[in-house]
């Protein structure tokens, strides 16, 4: 993926990750368009941002995606990267939590089938680009999962998976399969999150994830460093004990 010249769709694009990625990529000299469920918080970032533009996306209504897809193509014809990166992250407690159920069926639907449904909706328009991307936003929490957030380390494990497939099917086109597995950011994805001591700040994470999509425009996984203990827990025989830091008993 080049780091500027592009087209880009940003999933989740109003607030965290997301904001920063369409900040950072804005300011590189993409044409970048932010999307996602809440019109203000979207609103607060292109009118920040000269250029920038936005469109409402509800990722959980599965029949609006297609219209979705099919107006921001013919709105931006040249769109040639979508990155999906919206997505939700709640406790459940299987023992007492009534609502339990309930939250892992909405997390599979915005956190899979979402990014799932857009890209089947891209796809066809994606393909017939010189050059275009996929870059689907995991987590650390993908390759080891933090137990009271079980869906949602399920999804991002998912979304590994299914862009590692992804790629492989894609392997003799166009379109390049990005990874991008954050680790614990200081953002408002869960209550207290922002302050957590542990957290890499958000631009910081912003900062080392564009220098790395800089120096390697056809790696297929954008791992900062903080992350990297959890992707090669397993590898390096030490999943036992980065699942206990992640989860003290």
């Amino acid at each position: 993926m080049d780091i500027t010249g592009n087209t880009i769709l940003v999933t989740g694009g109003g607030t965290g990750i997301g904001r920063g990625l369409a900040e950072a990529l804005h300011a590189t000299g993409n044409t970048v368009i932010i999307a996602g469920r809440r019109l203000a918080p979207l609103e607060a970032v292109a009118s920040a941002h000269p250029g920038m533009h936005l469109a409402t996306l509800d990722i959980d209504d599965a029949s609006g995606i297609p219209d979705f897809a099919a107006r921001v193509a013919a709105e931006h014809p040249r769109l040639n990267i979508l990155v999906n990166n919206a997505g939700i992250m709640r406790v459940e407690d299987v023992l007492t939590g009534p609502d339990a159920l309930a939250i892992a069926e909405a997390t599979i639907t915005t956190n899979l089938l979402g990014p799932i449904r857009l890209t089947s909706a891209l796809l066809p328009h994606l393909l017939a680009q010189p050059k275009a991307a996929v870059v689907n936003v995991s987590s650390g929490l993908a390759f080891v999962p933090r137990a009271d957030t079980p869906t949602y380390s399920a999804t991002k494990a998912a979304i590994h998976s299914y862009s590692i497939s992804l790629r492989h099917q894609l392997r003799n086109s166009a379109v390049q399969v990005i990874e991008l597995a954050p680790p614990l950011v200081a953002t408002d994805l869960t209550p207290g999150q922002r302050d957590n001591p542990r957290a890499l700040a958000l631009e910081d994470f912003i900062r080392e994830s564009m220098a790395l999509l800089a120096a390697d425009p056809n790696a297929a996984e954008i791992l900062v460093e903080r992350v990297k203990t959890q992707r090669t827990a397993e590898a390096t025989g030490r999943f036992g004990a980065v699942f206990d830091m992640i989860n003290p008993h």
